[in-house]
């Protein structure tokens, strides 16, 4: 017998008490090796003053099991609240999601019946790194954040589990005809790791019609790799077609820790009813039995919830007459999942947990070597409502500042550029780009240059929102060009 494990539990809000409640019967009745530790999380720590949802004193719980099994909970609406899942994700350095989406047919109806995929999902940088501005009256902005040791660690990730699971191709999701820096970087990286894996299938789809694909033809990806946002929007749009995003469950894996949940919300509207379908939380907690070293009583849980499935055992969310025999409330799915601990399916395909423990799945990242870096310009944000936002006006005011070469070469609005040359059909908000650079953007200059522009900048009455420094490394550009550039 395995040894007890010590895991960290929070029962949630809504139908999270109800679905927790049955995930662990099941566990235990499985033969679950654990030690609970219960902390409360969600709305009622929320209303205690604690914006992120979660109290200073159970972070030591979760820091001492280093596993946290979690049901959704509720954050209240408005400003103030952060997400208690990108808090837990970030500070516990839970780098990777992973979020299988697989189909059941007949028994879930779905119009994709022999989908198997599973997500892999960035989970600390993108846009997720939460940090926004508002820069003008009109104008709001949001950092989008990548770095080469987060898409080294990912993708890493991502082919070792391939290994470990057997599966024979990837596919990455990016936007790097757009965002050729950011999304670029993801994609590199992929190729560059990808190349280490010769026994794995490799492919990469722009976001926008990989998104399309998969929602006509799920069949024909084995793997998905993606960048935080795509993997957050796509992974449900997956899950949903598989029949059900009340079937996913999902995985956060980090170095030292990790946390599995369901998909889904909190459902509030369905708590107390004893109606609400436990298996997402129940297949999360399948994936930290195998993480945790309990391989054993994730397979047994696993195949006695698919054979109740293919025994038309449903909750009220999957009951349809003609494929369902029993319809069931929460309590009940879980005492049928119970009565066939032992079982395995029939139709659907049994699975098998005895290799592939995902805890030694880990993704690394080589440390980087720095680059020769030049400073060749800055960029100064301005917010102006002057000359009925006339850009050439702008440009007039601008276009005696110079220095050490660097002078004002382009401004854009929105990232488009309207001065010099541009078209007058193009609207402007208040928010304008001014870069000051050498007309070839490469003669190297000192953050002095920078200062020298700034302060003549400030000298015209401008109201200057920030600036951003232009750099080469290894004599390459390291900066977007302005559209129309």
């Amino acid at each position: 017998m395995a040894e007890k494990r010590s895991i960290t539990v929070a029962y949630g809000d809504g139908i999270g008490p109800e679905i927790m409640d049955a995930t662990l019967s099941i566990l235990e009745a499985a033969g679950a090796q654990l030690n609970i530790e219960k902390i409360d999380i969600g709305e009622k720590v929320y209303e205690q003053g604690h914006t992120s949802g979660i109290a200073p004193e159970s972070w030591e719980s979760l820091r001492r099991t280093k596993v946290f099994l979690k049901a959704p909970i509720t954050t209240p609406q408005g400003g103030g609240f952060k997400s208690l899942n990108v808090t837990t994700r970030k500070t516990l350095g839970l780098y990777a999601n992973v979020r299988p989406c697989i189909s059941y047919h007949p028994y879930v109806a779905t119009k994709h019946p022999v989908m198997d995929v599973v997500i892999i999902r960035e989970n600390e940088e993108d846009l997720y790194a939460g940090i926004e501005h508002q820069q003008t009256d009109e104008v709001t902005q949001c950092l989008k954040l990548i770095t080469r040791p987060g898409c080294e660690k990912i993708t890493r990730f991502a082919f070792e589990y391939a290994r470990a699971y057997n599966r024979k191709k990837i596919t990455c999701f990016t936007k790097d005809n757009i965002m050729k820096l950011t999304d670029g970087l993801f994609h590199k990286v992929f190729e560059e790791i990808g190349a280490e894996y010769p026994d794995i299938e490799k492919e990469h789809w722009i976001v926008d019609i990989g998104a399309a694909k998969l929602a006509d033809s799920p069949e024909a990806f084995d793997m998905i790799l993606m960048p935080n946002l795509y993997g957050d929007i796509l992974s449900d749009v997956a899950a949903q077609i598989t029949g059900s995003v009340g079937l996913g469950g999902s995985a956060n894996i980090g170095e030292d820790y990790a946390m599995f949940e369901a998909i889904h919300g909190s459902a509030p509207r369905r708590a107390g009813q004893n109606m609400a379908n436990p298996s997402g939380l129940l297949l999360g907690a399948v994936q930290m039995m195998v993480y945790i070293g309990q391989p054993e009583v994730a397979e047994k849980v696993h195949n006695a919830w698919l054979k109740t499935l293919e025994d038309g055992v449903h909750t009220y969310d999957l009951f349809k007459e003609g494929t369902s025999k029993e319809k069931v409330g929460t309590k009940e799915f879980a005492q049928a999942i119970i009565k066939r601990l032992g079982s395995k399916p029939e139709k659907l395909k049994a699975v098998k947990y005895a290799t592939g423990e995902a805890k030694k799945i880990q993704g690394s990242f080589k440390p980087t070597v720095p680059a020769k870096k030049d400073l060749v310009g800055v960029d100064v944000f301005l917010h102006w409502n002057g000359a009925n936002r006339n850009p050439n006006e702008l440009g007039k005011i601008l276009s005696g500042i110079k220095s050490n070469g660097f002078e004002l070469v382009l401004i854009t609005n929105r990232g488009v550029k309207v001065y010099p040359d541009g078209a007058p059909e193009t609207f402007c908000t208040d928010h304008w780009r001014c870069r000051f650079t050498s007309k070839k953007m490469d003669q190297p200059g000192s953050y002095a240059d920078v200062i020298n522009i700034i302060t003549q900048v400030n000298s015209k009455g401008l109201d200057i929102i920030k600036t951003e420094n232009l750099c080469r490394f290894d004599g390459k550009i390291a900066f977007s060009l302005g559209q129309g550039q």
